[in-house]
């Protein structure tokens, strides 16, 4: 097949299949993730090189949309008002699901003790994919508005990729022989965080100051390509030095809302244009990476391992949540909205087989799995429980 058969198979299919979805009043997302994963199915043996290459660069781009989308819509009295529980949010749920899933992993399964770590923290990523646009549009639709539940979501799942990634990479490390100390380890998740912020605060304030310099001379679409480039470059650079260059492009949204607020919203108002082609790129290569049949071979005891995780997870989210204020339906919907993964799966669910270590089509197999379970319950989930559990306005999926 070639790769502008592939293209239109992935716009109109998603499209279609995400208004389907729409009509049925389940998630459109879904729809364009089942879509992708049917693409999977059938063409898979099909797909052309050049596509392995091209998905990356569009599903990285594609997330940069959304979390400077993220990052443009939260004012820092809001951040200041959230900080602690989105803090605990970033980190003790993915600590309870992944050392949860460790334990599971090396008592249920062939899997020595590092590879069970590696498979357990590589589960235990919430996906960013997923959760962010179902947290943007709650916060258009003005649900969860009094205790700032969105954001709390947002900041916290952005915060728990890196937790989990910088853990799976200490397993990684180990299982490869290379020795990694525990106060390494402990040290490079805040090293990470820190690494990636502040780039994204340095380059916020140099777009701010351009932006406020000539907002009148530059327009609006020029802005976002400047943004846009500007943020793939912050990507990139994170990729080189392994920072959490994703957190640093949230960053950029945020320093522009608070240093360039009349460029702020017309670049939110692009964004939010551009999101409708966005996503359905993303989502239906999500689903794309999706090989049902690796799936498969996980079997029963592997979605019984990993709601265990999700169990634990939930603990986890109920503990974080416990000093704050947000309501007992607010927690619980929390504990919904933390479901999701999909993005850290789908792009490192293969590491394992590819740097040739044991187990690691056992691996590649419970991350694909873990996908085609948590993700459509996870948006459906959201998108059931918002309205019930979430005050203020009335939630509209599109």
């Amino acid at each position: 097949m070639s790769l502008n058969g592939v293209i239109l198979l992935i716009l109109v299919g998603g499209y279609a299949a995400g208004k389907l979805f729409s009509a049925l009043r389940l998630p459109s997302v879904l729809g364009m993730t089942l879509w992708g994963i049917g693409i999977s199915l059938f063409f898979r043996d099909a797909y052309p090189p050049v596509l392995d290459e091209l998905s990356s660069f569009l599903r990285s781009t594609a997330l940069i949309i959304i979390l400077l989308r993220a990052g443009l819509g939260i004012h820092k009295k809001t951040l200041q008002k959230v900080g602690k529980t989105a803090l605990l949010m970033a980190f003790v749920p993915c600590l309870f699901e992944g050392l949860a899933l460790t334990g599971l992993f090396y008592w249920l399964t062939p899997f020595d003790l590092l590879t069970s770590g590696l498979t357990g923290f590589l589960l235990a990523a919430v996906s960013p994919a997923v959760v962010v646009p179902s947290m943007l549009e709650l916060k258009e639709n003005g649900l969860g508005r009094q205790n700032d539940v969105p954001t709390i979501i947002l900041a916290g799942a952005s915060l728990d990729d890196i937790f989990s990634i910088t853990i799976f990479l200490v397993f990684l490390n180990l299982l490869r022989g290379e020795s990694v100390s525990a106060a390494h380890a402990v040290l490079s998740i805040p090293v990470s965080a820190i690494l990636g912020i502040i780039p994204g605060i340095v380059l916020g304030l140099i777009l701010a100051r351009y932006f406020n310099a000539h907002y009148e001379k530059v327009r609006a679409t020029e802005k976002t390509l400047l943004l846009l480039a500007s943020s793939i470059f912050l990507l990139q650079v994170g990729d080189w030095l392994h920072t959490a260059a994703l957190l640093g492009v949230m960053t950029v949204g945020f320093i522009l809302l608070e240093k360039a607020e009349r460029a702020a919203h017309e670049l939110a108002y692009n964004l939010n244009k551009m999101w409708v082609f966005a996503e359905i790129i993303l989502f239906v290569l999500v689903g794309m990476a999706v090989d049902v049949r690796v799936a498969m071979e996980a079997g029963p005891k592997g979605a019984a391992l990993i709601l265990l995780g999700l169990l634990a997870r939930s603990t986890g989210v109920y503990l974080a949540t416990a000093f704050s204020t947000l309501t007992y339906k607010e927690r619980l919907f929390c504990m919904i909205a933390y479901t999701p993964k999909a993005t850290v799966q789908a792009a490192m669910g293969a590491v394992a087989l590819s740097f040739g270590l044991p187990y690691g089509k056992e691996v590649l197999a419970y991350a694909v799995l873990a996908i085609l379970i948590t993700a459509p319950l996870g948006l459906i989930g959201i998108r059931l429980s918002a309205k019930h559990l979430l005050k203020t306005g009335d939630i509209a999926f599109h």
